[in-house]
């Protein structure tokens, strides 16, 4: 069985939605859950779940928590028996095969390179995220917030990453890896996305150029490269339109009686599209390049 450190202190409505989705993926998974934090906020939320101790969860008690509001530097300086820092160390200790945090994206960053290491080749983690696309196979994105500023040998780690990355998760056979920029033809773009292409024309990957925003769901490409800065904003206009197309489809059909029997009739096709396009249903993103 797989083995979870989940970092139960690290969201905005902490512990509740972990421990929560700890006991969801206790019933239904096959795996061991260890839930890091200050060990009376979890037992009093666990509480409240008839039979968790019959399920494979254990408490593993830290005293401090990274807030979002903390400077990540600060934070791995300063609280260094954090509930993020002390589920780090069980995966570096083998206690755990993975760790899950839903807290300050910057503190787990900074902590997870500290802590773990990072892979020889890989000068700094980037986080990877999935995009629905219209041919089914989501894409890639590397990197979504990570790191707001790159250069080019580290976008060209980025695309290597999300490389193998879409190979082992998603079986895409020969990835074809693109840069965002603001146009298709070779001479568009500023001096890091020139320069990054540079590098890559001169890599084993399938690169393919420049993208733009729109391949992100069109599947012209299975692996995008960026910096964290334009990856976050492409990540976070990408949610709010998402929820702008479901406001407006709810909307319409509410709008005369016709409608409302089309959206009787269409309901499971419209939860098919909810379920297709949701970014919450493609849950958190992977931090590449750290050693576990």
């Amino acid at each position: 069985m797989l083995t979870i450190a989940v970092d139960a202190m690290g969201g905005d409505h902490a512990p509740v939605p972990e421990v929560h989705g700890a006991m969801r993926a206790a019933k239904n998974q096959d795996v061991n859950i260890l839930l890091v934090g200050r060990e009376d906020k979890i037992k009093a939320e666990l509480a409240k779940h008839d039979g968790w101790r019959k399920l494979p969860i254990r408490i593993v008690h830290a005293s401090e928590v990274v807030t979002m509001e903390d400077n990540p530097a600060k934070a791995l300086r300063t609280k260094r028996d954090s509930s993020i820092r002390v589920a780090v160390r069980l995966v570096r200790d083998g206690e755990a095969d993975g760790v899950v945090s839903a807290g300050n994206t910057g503190a787990v960053m900074a902590i997870a390179k500290t802590v773990l290491g990072m892979i020889p080749g890989v000068d700094r983690p980037a986080l990877a995220n999935p995009f629905p696309t219209i041919k089914g196979k989501p894409a890639v994105m590397v990197d979504v917030g990570a790191n707001v500023d790159s250069d080019a040998k580290m976008l060209s780690q980025f695309a290597v990453m999300g490389d193998v990355y879409s190979r082992l998760v998603f079986h895409t056979e020969a990835p074809r890896v693109g840069i965002l920029s603001i146009g298709e033809e070779e001479h568009k773009g500023n001096e890091l996305t020139k320069a990054a292409s540079a590098i890559l024309r001169n890599i084993p990957l399938n690169f393919i150029g420049n993208v733009e925003g729109r391949d992100l769901y069109t599947g012209h490409a299975d692996v995008i490269v960026c910096d964290g800065f334009i990856g976050n904003v492409a990540l976070k206009v990408s949610e709010g339109l998402v929820e702008v197309i479901k406001h407006l489809l709810k909307e319409s059909f509410e709008s005369t009686v016709a409608s409302k029997i089309g959206y009787v009739l269409s309901r499971q096709a419209l939860k098919d599209f909810r379920k297709r396009m949701d970014y919450s249903e493609y849950g958190g993103a992977p931090l590449l390049g750290v050693k576990g």
